[in-house]
């Protein structure tokens, strides 16, 4: 074979360089594109209403789509089914590393729906959950807080605020030498919250476990925004995958169960309180709703709940823009998102 000539050498590194600057680039902007990802943690109850599955429905549509990165899964309701339940969830959506986590905090409620539609899910698609140990979910906070950026993480709830007051008083540990204030403070961004009714209410998230609720809208330190119970109340979701009857999917199911249940009442669509919590921490709230002018929301003892309008108040709430059918219209499109 002849040695090659200094032409072909200089086009072979001309062509090396080319080729090194075009995978520079790619994974520049794959880079760019995974910081640019909300990164949420989804705390939930799961369990006493059926929301919460259109909750996390939406919650992977989002993941998929490129837009947010689910780093943890967490239940606030120590029913036994509920975590096996959100595991259910994200093994449909082919995201079986997401972490969950139980709540075992006393002050935490231990109940589900009456017909307990956890349990038939469960049992449907992965019976072997029954049994599962899972860890405790403020020791995957900590974890999961530790592991991220500073002012980068996005908390939305939707159930009980038991496992934020519990982070908020935790203690250092081997995760992070930090206490539980000084770690939210460093690493979480803002707090979504289905929580409350504005100006004033008593509302189901709240008084279920008042005493925590109190104790973290007090020291969370960091923005709240809040989608109250007013505004998920008219906005009637869920026919249109139930319609679907697909067997193979546990949202399909899970809410044709829950339909099926209640169809002495004719019950075909249901209110979509916590959907509007991952609409608003997933893409731009004003899109889809106003915003109140800065404030604080005040829990009192009983679990009601009153606003205190604050130009120095780090919390704000939703307020309804649109006639209800267009963010119906929305979130059941999302809802019949498929995993890929």
């Amino acid at each position: 074979m002849s040695k090659p000539t200094s032409k072909w050498i200089h086009l072979l590194i001309s062509f090396m360089f080319i080729f090194g600057h075009v995978q520079n680039s790619m994974a520049s902007k794959i880079n760019q594109s995974d910081s640019s990802k909300i990164k949420v943690i989804f705390d939930t109850d799961m369990g006493p209403d059926y929301d919460d599955i259109g909750a996390i429905a939406l919650l992977h549509a989002f993941a998929d789509r490129g837009e947010i990165e689910i780093l943890a899964t967490v239940a606030s309701d120590s029913h036994q089914d509920i975590p096996a339940t959100i595991e259910v969830y994200n093994k449909y959506f082919k995201k079986d590393n997401i972490p969950v986590g139980k709540t075992t905090n006393p002050l935490a409620p231990n109940f589900t729906a009456a017909n307990n539609w956890n349990k038939k899910i469960i049992e449907l698609f992965y019976p072997e959950l029954l049994n599962k140990k899972y860890q405790p979910s403020v020791e995957i906070y900590r974890k999961v807080l530790a592991e991220q950026p500073d002012n980068s993480v996005t908390i939305v709830t939707v159930g009980f605020m038991t496992n934020i007051a519990e982070l908020l008083k935790s203690k250092a540990d081997k995760y992070s030498s930090l206490n539980g204030q000084e770690l939210v403070n460093q690493k979480v961004k803002n707090w979504v919250a289905m929580a409350g009714a504005f100006p004033q209410g008593k509302e189901f998230n709240i008084h279920e476990d008042a005493e925590s609720a109190k104790y973290a809208f007090e020291n969370f330190q960091k923005p709240i925004l809040f989608t109250g119970f007013e505004i998920g109340d008219k906005i009637k979701t869920g026919s249109k995958i139930a319609d679907l009857n697909l067997k193979n999917s546990p949202v399909s199911v899970g809410y044709k169960i829950n339909f099926d249940t209640y169809a002495k009442d004719k019950v075909n669509s249901r209110s979509s309180w916590d959907q509007t919590a991952v609409l608003i921490a997933a893409d731009s709230p004003e899109k889809y709703f106003y915003l109140s002018g800065n404030g604080t929301m005040i829990v009192s003892a009983d679990g009601s709940n009153h606003w205190e309008p604050n130009e120095k108040g780090k919390h704000r709430f939703l307020i309804h823009k649109f006639p209800y059918q267009k963010i119906e219209e929305i979130i059941d499109e999302l809802m019949l998102h498929q995993p890929e």
